[in-house]
């Protein structure tokens, strides 16, 4: 029998002190992307034809490549973030949960430095990819 007093029995067992961080991450990047893919779409609006040689002009231009590429990148970041709080939730195999986060980060990695190298292949060379 434990003779320590309920809160004794719980110490430890709270809060692993990471869900504020997490939260906070999730809706920086949800800003984020509303920014990002406003500029987007409204650049797009901006060009005249949406032929193959006009985008890859337009993505050529240092000033669309970087917030292109910023928004690969936290988009993402923030698919990352909601799919990890799915494993977490409902994966309880603790061998399957470290599968399944493993392939998370390996395809959301891969997935965004091919994004960012076709947006730089064309930001230097100015050619289609």
């Amino acid at each position: 029998m434990d003779s320590r007093t309920n809160i004794g029995r719980v110490r430890g067992l709270g809060s692993a002190k990471h869900g504020g961080e997490h939260w906070l991450k999730q809706r920086l990047t949800a800003i984020g992307n509303v920014l990002l893919t406003t500029w987007f779409v409204l650049s797009l609006l901006m060009i005249p034809s949406f032929d193959h040689a006009a985008l890859a002009q337009w993505l050529a231009q240092p000033l669309v490549a970087v917030p292109m590429i910023l928004m690969i990148t936290n988009i993402f970041a923030h698919a990352r973030l909601g799919l990890q709080v799915l494993i977490e939730d409902y994966v309880h195999d603790d061998g399957l949960k470290f599968a399944a986060m493993t392939l998370l980060n390996f395809y959301v990695i891969a997935s965004a430095v091919f994004g960012i190298f076709v947006v730089a292949k064309l930001a230097f060379t100015g050619a289609p990819a």
